[in-house]
């Protein structure tokens, strides 16, 4: 199919006609427009990547006098809340616990697929986000699946119905288990009691299956806006549910504001009041720290709070300080929120959400992700609870109004820590206002000591190739631990998605290429405290853990992806490492590989997108195969 601005192949227009539909097709024309606007956005992200990278520079804050980019707001007054905003609306007032995944798994049928959306719905959590990004898989139609399950849980359609009774019997059957009591009682009641929220994919992304008219990428974030407001926000408004997004990886005010003007056109377009759609911003960008008041000014009506995410966060800092010798991270592990450069970059998060607008109103912050899943040795589930209880009330006692859990399991373990503060939310707590001194700026890519050891590359290796193995395989968000501790029920799998395996990959980069130095002895390796980690020592570990991985059972690593995506996902990693000059982003060298097994084919495919980005700084981003 082609219209004016896009095209579509005919047989997803056939098979999927309830997620294309005229209205959702006769939108897409209607921001198609924005399409260009979004790549140009993204290449002046580039440029001034690489500007950083080249000239030695750092992120500093915007000059107050100047207008926030595509706004006619001033970024002195976006900083004192000289902004219009608007009241946090019913549906998200109470947000203790908000589930995040996709509302879809890989390859199944419908009604197979369609249960991810029921245990969401069913979970007890105030909110789910159903994520369309970090955590849904791309391969195949997963995206347009992920679409059509939401509409037809959001519709209550028969077949999801059905799907959810089954469903509520089977988590009724664990929590019995686990807590000596069913937590559903009335299952139709439940499924209404969670506020359905969606993530978009991020501007860097294209989609898979609609390609701009006369070639090229056509932008994610635009197909994902349009699908999901389309087709639900009549069913989520008859119901008196608020129209919800999560907005990922923006980094500046500028993008900010673009996605404002994208969902006003969309309103305009659906005859909607503006700000009908509301959003929550994932503050997963260092860049974006920097301009937080900014970026809630930009969106303005639909801005309803912040997101302080860990993973992706941490990946930024490493990406925007990777010209700093000096700036080295030690072992993923003790990155935690109360890290120094963390510790700050929330302390920001929570005073621009308490800082009114020019109405009064404040915004929200949700806090980070808990990855565990209470299943293993009750050793080992008893001590990872407790430090997910502990999590939860120190985020609470910071101000957070809530957190994120990344499996259903979690809900009513983590959920108390709220129900015993009792209130709805934290709006509005009191915090001194933003400041913008150097000082600042320097807590924002503050260090700390903590170790960095070979056992820490060695889980670094481990879950990141694993990590692109389950990309590959259609499961962008995978339970996953290093191999050593395949087998150890009192070491439990966590919940990893894309910004996990980006992380790993960015922090052996940073001790490859900037000779960071370990912090103690190693046995195995003969290497001692102050030895340097080479590429000839990463490339040794990378052997061995890949060997690991090879001779695992199909528990851990499924045996046919031994000979199709896991030695690509191998030659990623290596890649990625590899490289002097650092790669953007992890997922882009897993995108341009998505539905290959052919290892000789990905090898080709990254070497085009390499010598793209050397010579040009440019990014291939859109889906290789509708070039055929």
């Amino acid at each position: 199919m082609s219209t004016s601005k896009i095209n579509i192949k005919k047989e997803l227009l056939d098979q999927y006609s309830d997620v294309y539909t005229p209205k959702s097709l006769s939108a897409l024309d209607a921001l198609s427009h924005f399409n260009e606007e979004v790549h140009r956005l993204m290449q002046r992200r580039m440029d001034r990547r690489g500007q950083r990278f080249h000239h030695r520079e750092r992120i500093q804050f915007m000059d107050e006098n100047s207008l926030i980019p595509g706004t006619e707001i001033l970024v002195s007054d976006a900083r004192e809340g000289k902004f219009r905003g608007q009241g946090i609306p019913e549906g998200l007032k109470r947000q203790w616990i908000q589930g995040t995944g996709p509302g879809a798994k890989p390859g199944a049928p419908l009604e197979s697929s369609i249960r991810n959306v029921a245990y969401a719905l069913l979970s007890g959590a105030d909110g789910w986000m159903f994520d369309g990004e970090d955590a849904l898989g791309q391969t195949g139609t997963m995206s347009l699946d992920n679409q059509r399950n939401l509409k037809l849980a959001i519709h209550n359609d028969p077949l999801f119905l059905e799907v959810a009774e089954k469903v509520a019997s089977q988590m009724n059957q664990w929590s019995e288990s686990f807590f000596g009591e069913p937590k559903i009682s009335d299952w139709k009641g439940q499924l209404s009691f969670t506020t359905k929220i969606f993530r978009a994919r991020g501007l860097h992304l294209d989609d898979r299956h609609i390609s701009a008219q006369g070639g090229g990428g056509f932008s994610a974030s635009i197909a994902d806006l349009v699908l999901y407001v389309v087709n639900n926000h009549r069913g989520l408004m008859d119901a008196g549910a608020p129209v919800v997004l999560y907005l990922p990886k923006i980094q500046t005010a500028e993008e900010a504001a673009l996605w404002d003007r994208m969902i006003s056109t969309l309103e305009a377009h659906l005859g909607l009041e503006e700000g009908t759609v509301r959003t929550y911003v994932l503050v997963e960008q260092l860049e974006a720290t920097y301009q937080l008041m900014e970026i809630r000014a930009a969106l303005g009506l639909h801005f309803v709070g912040f997101n302080t995410g860990r993973w992706d966060y941490i990946n930024s800092v490493s990406d925007a300080m990777a010209w700093n010798r000096e700036f080295v991270n030690p072992n993923i592990e003790s990155v935690g929120m109360t890290y120094a450069y963390m510790r700050n970059y929330e302390d920001r998060v929570r005073r621009a959400v308490n800082t009114p607008d020019q109405d009064g109103n404040f915004a929200l912050w949700q806090g980070g992700m808990e990855p565990n899943i209470p299943v293993g040795s009750e050793a080992g589930v008893t001590s990872s609870m407790e430090k997910a209880v502990a999590g939860a009330e120190r985020e609470q006692r910071e101000g957070a109004s809530g957190k994120w859990v990344a499996h259903w399991k979690m809900v009513h373990i983590v959920r108390p820590v709220w129900e015993k503060a009792g209130e709805d939310n934290q709006a509005g707590r009191k915090f001194p206002l933003l400041t913008y001194t150097q000082q600042d700026a320097d807590g924002l890519v503050a260090l700390e000591p903590a170790p960095r050891t070979i056992r820490g590359a060695r889980n670094l290796i481990s879950v990141a190739v694993q990590y692109g193995n389950a990309f590959g395989q259609g499961m962008q968000a995978a339970a996953l631990k290093p191999a050593d501790f395949f087998g150890d029920d009192d070491v439990l799998y966590l919940m990893e998605d894309m910004a996990t395996g980006e992380i790993r990959l960015s922090i052996l980069w940073e001790w490859v290429h900037k000779a960071a130095e370990l912090t103690e002895d190693d046995k195995e390796t003969g290497l001692s405290k102050g030895d340097k980690f080479t590429l000839d020592q990463f490339r040794s570990l990378l052997e061995e853990e890949y060997e690991k991985l090879l001779k695992a059972s199909d528990r851990d690593v499924h045996e046919d992806s031994k000979k199709t995506t896991l030695p690509i996902a191998r030659e990623i990693a290596e890649v990625y490492v590899s490289e002097v000059v650092k790669i953007p982003w992890f997922i882009d060298l897993l995108n341009i590989n998505l539905n290959n097994t052919d290892l000789k084919i990905a090898r080709e495919r990254i070497s085009m997108y390499l010598e793209r980005l050397r010579s040009e700084n440019y990014r291939i981003t859109e889906n290789l195969d509708l070039k055929g």
